[in-house]
């Protein structure tokens, strides 16, 4: 499991989603889940843990189709290789507040790296109007960083989803059938900063500004 500083990112995760006040955590495992589940075990800070198998890696709306059985109520929904330092609890909060059947966290992106993300396009209530997955023409740079609030009518749109041309079943996709369904789905702006830990100097940099704030409070 990749660390940074010194502890492994989903416990990032869990301590972020704690302080959110999730009462549980369901954690979708696949490759090296048999070291996840010795690390953790069935608990973390006294939340309980449930694990759910994705046998394929099939895109992330598959993977949420795995934790159907466990939620039948408004949840959070972390990408376990993301690092936040930003307002997650206001996207929590704005899903409350506004009864959306979705929100999540947005940020703009430089315009030729638009294309490498799930890229939305909002109105002027910040209500998202049109999501589209990595496209090689982007509507806007605005894109999803990996962290979503949902009712459990996401399901319902994840089973009604086909394969994409990279023969995954898109999160995107879900989110636009929702859209289109006339459900609300909020946008808020990424204040603070998130980074996707995919190479060793994403790791780095995620430890340097983790550092440099811990040494600002001191």
């Amino acid at each position: 499991m990749v660390e940074v500083n010194d502890k492994p990112i989903l416990t990032h995760c869990f301590e972020q989603l704690a302080e959110l006040g999730a009462d549980e955590l369901v954690v979708v495992v696949g490759y090296m889940k048999e070291r996840i589940i010795e690390h953790y075990g069935d608990e973390f800070q006294d939340l309980p843990i449930t694990y759910a198998h994705q046998r394929e890696q099939k895109g992330l709306a598959h993977a949420l189709l795995t934790v159907e059985e466990h939620i039948d109520d408004n949840f959070m929904l972390m990408l376990g290789d993301n690092i936040f330092n930003a307002n997650l609890a206001d996207v929590v909060n704005r899903q409350q507040e506004q009864r959306a059947d979705a929100a999540f966290l947005v940020e703009e992106v430089p315009w030729e790296k638009a294309s490498r993300y799930g890229v939305c396009d909002t109105n002027k209530y910040g209500e998202i109007t049109d999501v589209v997955e990595k496209p090689d023409d982007p509507p806007s740079n605005l894109v999803m960083t990996g962290f979503y609030t949902f009712t459990p009518e996401i399901f319902h749109a994840c089973h009604l989803v086909q394969p994409s041309n990279r023969n995954e079943y898109e999160i995107s996709e879900a989110i636009d059938l929702l859209i289109h369904s006339g459900r609300t789905i909020d946008a808020i702006r990424l204040d603070g900063w998130r980074l996707d830990i995919g190479y060793p100097e994403d790791r780095d940099e995620a430890e340097e500004r983790l550092n440099g704030e811990v040494a600002e409070a001191q």
